[in-house]
């Protein structure tokens, strides 16, 4: 869908919600949108945001606060001898 906006389809649901260059709500798709996010990405790693720095140095940009389970020994069945 080219201009789904023409459809009286809220911005909410579009995938470009205020583009930080121009403001615009847009509906990207294919290589237009994986350009958008690669220079997103980029312009949070130039301001040396929080999640900039987190895909330069590659870690988890948005890690749950403790993510249950993933910490200490394995806990698992053990085998009848």
């Amino acid at each position: 869908m080219q201009n789904p906006r023409q459809y009286k389809i809220p911005d909410w649901f579009l995938n470009r919600q205020k583009d930080v260059k121009d403001g615009k709500y847009s509906q990207d798709s294919g290589q237009r949108l994986d350009n958008k996010l690669r220079e997103d990405l980029e312009q949070l790693k130039k301001i040396r945001a929080h999640r900039g720095r987190a895909h330069f140095w590659g870690l988890v940009s948005r890690p749950a606060h403790q993510d249950p389970g993933r910490r200490g020994r394995t806990v698992g069945v053990s085998k009848k001898k």
